[in-house]
C-alpha cells in the first residue's frame, strides 16, 4: 500500500501579501496585485506587473547574509520559514535535519546576472563580485533554504519553467512514498522584473499592457508576478505521530510532455497529464469540484485548457468551478504553481473558491465555470491544480479532503 501523503504547512510571499493569512485574504476579496512597474526602464514596453512593493530585504536578514541572497533567494527563505512555522517544525532538529528541500525556479538569481552585467558592460568593470556564482546559481534557493532552516536532507533545485514548482512539490511526494524521508520542504520562487528579463518576454509578444482576464473575451496576454510559495508534506504516519495538522491530502499527480511546439499549448499533453492525476489519485472525474487552472490569459492557453478540461471530465465539466489566480498573483513563473496550490489548498480548507478577477465575459471557444470575480462558498472533497510550461511540461496535482 502507498504512503499517504499530506499538506501540513504552508508559506508565501508575493504582491498580494508576505504571508499566507494576507494571500488569503486577498485571493477571496478578489484583489489583483497588478499595477504599474515603477522603476523600469523607459524603453521597456511592458509597464504592468504583480510585484511585491515596499519591500526591504533588511527586515528579514542581517547585513552579513544578504551579500549571499539574490531576491529569488530571499523570497523562498521567507516562505519556506512561514511554512515550517505552520507546520510546527521550525527549530525542530530531529525533523529538519532528515528532511528534504526540493525548490522550483524558472529563472534562478536574474538579479544578479543583471548586476553582474550591468557592471561588465555599462560600467566597463573588468571585475565582478566574487559570489556571483553562488548567489545567482538556480540552485541558491535550495541551498539558502537548507541553510537557513537548517535542513540537512536531500536538497536540489528544479527547472522546468513554468511547472517548476509543481514539479518539486511532486518530486517531494515520491521521495516521502519511497521511504527516503519523511518530510519534504517544497515549492518554488521567481523574481523576474529585471531589465534583460523583461526585454525578454517583450520580444515573445504574449504579455498583456493592462492586466491578466483569463478566459475573458478581450483577454490580451499575460502579467508577470513575483514571489514565492513553499508546503511542508508529510507522510501520513509522521503526521499521526506527532499530531500534525493537514490540510489537505496531496493524492495524486499527472505529468506529461508535449514533444511538441515549444510555446503552444497541446490539448493532447494537457488532457493526458489531467487524465494520469485522476487515476495516479484513484479519482472518478465527477468527484472533483474545484480546478485551480494554469489560465495565464493568453489567446491560445485558455482555449487549450478548457478543450482538455472537457475532454477529460465529459459532462461533468459543466458542474466544475474553474477559477485562475494568476488573474490576481500574476504569473509567477517558477513559483506560479506553488502559489496555486496554496490557494488550492487553501479552498479545501476553508470551503472557499478564489475567483477569477477580471472577468469581462466568456471568450469564444471559454465556456466553463470561472468563478468570475466573487469568491464563492463552497465543500470541496477534490481538487485540481493545474500547471504547464513552456516547452510543452505539464503537470498537475491533485488533493483530498482529510475527512473523505
Amino acid at each position: 500500500m502507498r504512503r499517504q501523503v499530506f499538506i501540513t504547512g504552508l508559506g508565501s510571499i508575493c504582491g498580494l501579501g508576505r504571508t499566507v493569512p494576507d494571500y488569503w485574504a486577498a485571493l477571496t476579496a478578489g484583489h489583483s496585485a497588478i499595477k504599474p512597474l515603477t522603476g523600469i526602464d523607459p524603453d521597456v514596453k511592458i509597464r504592468v506587473g504583480a510585484a511585491l512593493t515596499g519591500f526591504q530585504a533588511d527586515q528579514y536578514f542581517g547585513a552579513n547574509e544578504l551579500p549571499l541572497l539574490d531576491r529569488f533567494s530571499q523570497f523562498a527563505v521567507i516562505a519556506a520559514r512561514e511554512a515550517l512555522v505552520d507546520a510546527g517544525l521550525e527549530n525542530n532538529t530531529p525533523v529538519t535535519s532528515e528532511a528534504a528541500a526540493i525548490i522550483g525556479t524558472g529563472c534562478g538569481g536574474k538579479q544578479t546576472d543583471e548586476e553582474t552585467y550591468l557592471q561588465l558592460y555599462k560600467q566597463s568593470r573588468s571585475r565582478v563580485h566574487p559570489l556571483t556564482i553562488p548567489k545567482g546559481m538556480p540552485s541558491a534557493a535550495a541551498s539558502m533554504v537548507s541553510q537557513h532552516l537548517g535542513i540537512k536532507g536531500p536538497v536540489f533545485s528544479i527547472a522546468s519553467a513554468c511547472a517548476s514548482s509543481a514539479h518539486a512539490v511532486i518530486q517531494g511526494r515520491m521521495m516521502i512514498q519511497s521511504g527516503l524521508v519523511d518530510v519534504a520542504l517544497v515549492g518554488g520562487t521567481d523574481a523576474p522584473f529585471t531589465y534583460g528579463l523583461l526585454k525578454a518576454w517583450e520580444a515573445l509578444r504574449v504579455v498583456s499592457n493592462d492586466t491578466c482576464r483569463p478566459f475573458s473575451i478581450d483577454r490580451s496576454g499575460m502579467v508577470l508576478g513575483e514571489g514565492a510559495a513553499m508546503l511542508v508534506l508529510e507522510s501520513g504516519e509522521h503526521a499521526r505521530q506527532r499530531g500534525a495538522r493537514t490540510y489537505a491530502e496531496l493524492a495524486g499527480c499527472g505529468m506529461s510532455s508535449d514533444a511538441g511546439h515549444i510555446t503552444r499549448p497541446d490539448v493532447d499533453g494537457i488532457s493526458t497529464a489531467l487524465t494520469r492525476a485522476l487515476g495516479d489519485a484513484g479519482l472518478n472525474a465527477d468527484a472533483v469540484q474545484y480546478i485551480n487552472a494554469h489560465g495565464t490569459g493568453t489567446m491560445a492557453n485558455d482555449v487549450a485548457e478548457t478543450e482538455a478540461v472537457h475532454r477529460v471530465f465529459g459532462a461533468h465539466a459543466q458542474s466544475l468551478m474553474v477559477s485562475s489566480t494568476k488573474s490576481m498573483h500574476g504569473h509567477a513563473l517558477g513559483a506560479a504553481s506553488a502559489l496555486e496550490l496554496v490557494a488550492t489548498v487553501l479552498a479545501i480548507d476553508k470551503g472557499l473558491v478564489p475567483p477569477t478577477a477580471n472577468f469581462t465575459g466568456p471568450g469564444e471557444g471559454c465556456d466553463l465555470d470561472y468563478v468570475p470575480g466573487t469568491a464563492r462558498e463552497h465543500g470541496i472533497e477534490a481538487a485540481l491544480s493545474n500547471a504547464f510550461a513552456f516547452g510543452g511540461l505539464n503537470a498537475v496535482i491533485a488533493l483530498r479532503a482529510c475527512d473523505s
